[in-house]
């Protein structure tokens, strides 16, 4: 199972890599011109770089909304987990009243008894 899921992952890379390499091959070779530095410069610099520039844009616009949703979710766990504590600590509080509570029932009841067994 592991070296189908690892075959498979590196056959994924390969295409991956190999998608990189099509746009690539499609551009024609433009010679440098060293006489004209500026020139040369802005013709290498062509479709396939922006569209590069415009996936890397797209990349960054993702992250920023992956990121935005990332500070949401924090805000609503932090609200949640105020409000598990606040309710956590209310909770101890009630048991504790119920338990104090039960112990003077407890009492009451065995001083009743006693008051009774004294009666006899």
């Amino acid at each position: 199972m592991r070296k189908k899921l690892r075959n498979c992952a590196l056959s994924l890379a390969f295409l991956l890599a190999c998608s990189g390499m099509v746009p690539a091959a499609e551009n024609s070779f433009a010679p440098l011109n060293f006489d004209e530095p500026a020139k040369a410069k802005n013709e290498t610099t062509g479709i396939g770089s922006s569209n590069l520039q415009n996936a890397i844009l797209e990349l960054d616009s993702a992250q920023i909304e992956v990121r935005d949703e990332l500070l949401n979710f924090k805000t609503k766990f932090s609200d949640i987990d105020a409000k598990y504590t606040v309710i956590k600590a209310e909770r101890r509080a009630l048991q504790k009243q119920i338990s104090s509570a039960e112990r003077k029932i407890k009492n009451i009841d065995r001083t009743k008894e006693k008051i009774r067994n004294s009666m006899l």
